[in-house]
């Protein structure tokens, strides 16, 4: 029942919620929303223990599902180490989000409304990690989708936060365009798609062929190609990423479970849950290699420019994810996994500390209007501080112990792709660091450019959004060095037991990174701190410099504020044209064709013939009768004459 429970309690409480949020109140909404998910959260706690820790894998069968031909499926819950990590992520990091908004949202007259819908992404979110099967999972990838739709969407009277919800839908809808074709496609190669089937059947299927689009490649290769185009949608990976900094327009304890526990790491966790398949594809491994390591950098240039504070935290995210994949890419799956659990509490930390100085400063989220804070947010200046330390992988908080073992395992790898990796990845760690002490001291520090009215009104938030804060600020400090040894270390097999599987020939990445030459372990460190300092020279002691740096390389500076114009180039390749053909076929299809035939159009006309023919209905049986004789005698006259 602790299992069943765990799961399902995120879905009761949003039930209650949601459907009789008006008989129970404000109030009796968020305590049982949080009270169900602090017991779910509890009860990943003891799931760890006895799966993870203990060893203890889990399947429990629900009820069975759907039958049809060869295609049998059964709702079942899969506790294994990969599933039991994730549940800590989602449930705990989850739980703070709704305590903390409470507090952040206390004033919003939809408070019912929006406990339910973070208590739906969180239910569909462990529907995804507990999946059995592709179909399961597809259930709950979707319901993210969904769940994010609605509370991007959540202030539905500002256009901005519609089109940004339409935006994410519409951009993950082609995502999982090609994760649905992966889902058939490994259906038609393993008839099966349970992961247990499909796994046990890769081995005989490495060498497989099939014809796709006319080009003759290898079955697997196709189908981890597709599955990952999926996960580049969700995980917002370049050239899938644009719906990202634009969901930012939902309230921000929607970002911080977006970016931290939920939507973004469902593509980072069914690629590892996929890795006995994708370890039979070099090809597919490669390719995410390349992309996470574009994205990690791509991202990081971006995020230096930005001035709201939400989306500076924003490209943060979609650059750590590209750590991630490109961790995978070097089958480093555990080193992945341990960023994305070590990520998740310092990135929900800095957005719902994000949350706490918009609160401060009267909804004012442009870090140029801030400065000069510090004194009166103290504490949440302090976890501020402890979230981009663990950002930035400065010794020794979370992110030093995971993003450094990711870029070791890209360069132990000795593959091309992997040192490309690492070289991206080393870029981005400096960026990273500098544009987080960008925000830090723009946020907090220097004089204030606020008006006299906005700093009159400064303060600390209230206990219950700065408790959570405190509890993820314990995970930013603690978890990476806590969770080194069993995610990484020397004990690492007997932890993860097969959840996550490496194929003997590509071991080296995760079996040598603990031996790479002392340069390459120490430089992610000294590009960090480097990164920190020119942020102080250039913000702190020069801050004349910065605007006179754009003004000099102004096409530089443009092309990064835009974000590397992908959204233009999108808007010209795809909207325009779809504007331009929804244009074409109402003016020249329903105007001129449908409406503009005959002297009335064809709806007219139609009316008009229909009125006329009606007129020939004159209820007379004799009528009728002759009608039937006519064409009785006509018919007759036809056959006579072609029987001759």
């Amino acid at each position: 029942m602790m299992y069943v429970a765990a799961v399902f309690l995120p879905l009761l409480g949003s039930i209650v919620a949601g459907l009789f949020g008006r008989f129970i109140g404000d109030r009796g909404a968020q305590i049982v929303t949080c009270t169900l998910l602090g017991v779910s959260a509890l009860s990943s706690a003891l799931i760890f223990k006895e799966v993870a820790i203990d060893g203890n894998f889990v399947t429990i069968q629900v009820l069975h599902w759907i039958q049809s031909g060869t295609l049998d499926v059964s709702w079942a819950l899969k506790f294994d180490t990969l599933t039991a990590v994730m549940m800590i992520v989602v449930t705990w990091v989850s739980f703070m989000v709704h305590v903390y908004s409470v507090g952040y949202m206390s004033h919003d007259p939809a408070i019912p409304r929006f406990m339910s819908y973070l208590s739906l992404f969180t239910f569909a979110m462990l529907m995804l990690v507990t999946a059995d099967n592709l179909i399961q999972l597809f259930f709950g990838w979707e319901g993210v989708g969904v769940a994010s739709y609605l509370l991007i969407g959540f202030w539905y009277q500002k256009p901005s936060a519609c089109a940004a919800a339409i935006k994410a839908f519409v951009v993950n809808r082609v995502g999982d365009f090609g994760f649905a074709l992966g889902i058939f496609g490994l259906y038609f190669l393993f008839d099966s798609v349970t992961f247990a089937g499909i796994f046990a059947a890769a081995p005989e299927k490495a060498n497989a062929v099939v014809t796709f689009f006319g080009i003759e490649a290898n079955a697997i290769t196709i189908c981890c190609l597709l599955l990952f185009v999926g996960a580049m949608g969700k995980s917002a990976q370049l050239g899938l990423h644009t719906w990202l900094p634009d969901a930012m327009e939902g309230p921000t304890p929607v970002s911080a479970l977006i970016h931290a526990a939920t939507m973004v790491t469902a593509g980072v966790f069914m690629v590892a849950r996929m890795s006995p398949l994708f370890e039979y594809s070099s090809t597919a491994l490669t390719v995410v290699t390349l992309v996470g390591a574009a994205t990690a950098f791509f991202a990081a240039t971006v995020g230096c420019v930005q001035n709201d504070i939400k989306r500076v935290i924003a490209y943060s995210t979609c650059s750590q994810l590209g750590y991630m994949f490109f961790a995978i890419g070097v089958s480093a799956y555990q080193a992945a996994i341990f960023h994305l659990m070590t990520h998740a509490f310092f990135k929900a930390l800095l957005f719902l500390g994000a949350g706490s100085v918009i609160h401060a400063m009267s909804d004012e989220q442009d870090i140029r209007r801030m400065g000069g804070i510090w004194k009166n947010v103290k504490i949440t200046w302090a976890l501020m501080w402890i979230g981009s330390l663990a950002l930035a992988g400065v010794p020794f908080f979370a992110g030093y112990y995971s993003k450094d073992t990711i870029l070791e395992a890209a360069w132990a790898s000795h593959s091309l792709a992997g040192q490309f990796a690492y070289v991206m990845g080393v870029s981005a760690a400096f960026l990273t660091a500098f544009y987080s002490w960008r925000l830090l001291i723009l946020t907090f520090h220097g004089k204030p450019r606020a008006d006299e009215h906005v700093m009159a009104h400064v303060h600390e938030s209230p206990a219950i959004m700065i408790i959570p804060l405190m509890v993820l600020a314990v995970g930013a400090v603690f978890s990476g060095w806590l969770g080194y040894e069993m995610f990484v270390g020397h004990v690492q097999h007997d932890f993860w037991r097969g959840s996550i599987k490496v194929l003997s020939d590509v071991h080296g990445a995760m079996e040598n990174f603990h031996h790479v030459e002392k340069w390459v372990a120490l430089t992610p460190t000294i590009v960090a701190a480097s990164g920190i300092a020119l942020a102080y020279l250039l913000y702190m002691f020069f801050p004349s410099v910065p605007p006179a740096l754009a003004n000099s390389f102004r096409g530089v500076y443009l092309f990064l504020l835009n974000k590397w114009y992908f959204d233009e180039l999108y808007d010209f390749l795809f909207v325009k044209p779809a504007f331009k053909l929804g244009r074409g076929f109402w003016q020249g299809g329903d105007g001129a064709l449908i409406d503009g035939v005959g002297p009335d159009g064809v709806a007219a006309a139609t009316k008009s013939i229909a009125q006329k023919v009606g007129k020939l209905q004159s209820g007379y049986l004799y009528h009728y009768a002759f009608v039937m004789l006519i064409g009785v005698a006509v018919f007759v006259t036809w056959y006579m004459f072609n029987a001759r």
